[in-house]
């Protein structure tokens, strides 16, 4: 059965809508503790590259880019609007940033792409616009990670201290096991206020093993 999407209430190719959002995003609670988290991951890793999948207006790119000196960013997202605001954000810094127009909802987002040694992605995943689609995405990061790559995914979660709509978002749980039937061994790395973030490596690739906090 076709899963029915939950219809967004900002259209993030209009530049007025995405530059309003934008002004408004930072505010929002514990993104700061993610985003050291992130960046904790890529100075332990050392990873030579990363892609950011529906990297909006250039957030943790930017709060990379002023930890990491020697990192390239691929940046991926669908929308135009939020590429024009991520090139005026990140014209700053000296790293190769990559700016890729896709969608990661088309099933070939993928193709043709180089590999990367992380991939990174923080409150995208629910633009899928239904849980369902999760699955899927994951199961083609694995095809543009390097051999011993990391896929850091944080996300909002379902729940008494998360958000409402159980069609949109899963449960802490419900993350940490789609995450696992495409195929990763996981590990969560935080869970603050609405979020949590999950470390994930190919199972081919990495041991077996899963943590919660």
């Amino acid at each position: 059965m076709v899963q029915q999407e939950v219809p967004s209430p900002i259209d993030f190719t209009n530049l007025q809508e995405a530059r309003h959002w934008a002004r408004t995003a930072m505010d929002r609670p514990f993104r700061m503790d993610m985003f050291n988290e992130f960046a904790k991951s890529f100075q332990v890793n050392r990873f030579e590259n990363a892609l950011e999948l529906g990297s909006g207006p250039g957030f943790l790119a930017e709060y990379l880019c002023q930890r990491i000196p020697d990192i390239a960013l691929t940046l991926l997202d669908f929308s135009d609007a939020m590429h024009e605001l991520a090139r005026e954000r990140l014209a700053q810094f000296r790293q190769p940033i990559e700016f890729l127009r896709k969608d990661f909802k088309d099933p070939d987002w993928g193709c043709g792409m180089r590999r990367y040694s992380c991939v990174v992605s923080i409150q995208a995943v629910h633009e899928l616009r239904h849980k369902s689609f999760a699955r899927a995405l994951h199961e083609q990061v694995k095809d543009v990670l390097v051999d011993g790559g990391v896929y850091l995914v944080c996300d909002h979660f379902f729940g008494p201290d998360g958000m409402q709509n159980d069609q949109l978002y899963m449960t802490p749980d419900e993350q940490v096991s789609c995450m696992q039937s495409a195929g990763f061994d996981t590990e969560v790395l935080l869970r603050k206020g609405s979020l949590q973030l999950i470390q994930a490596i190919p199972k081919s690739l990495g041991n077996t093993h899963t943590s919660t906090v």
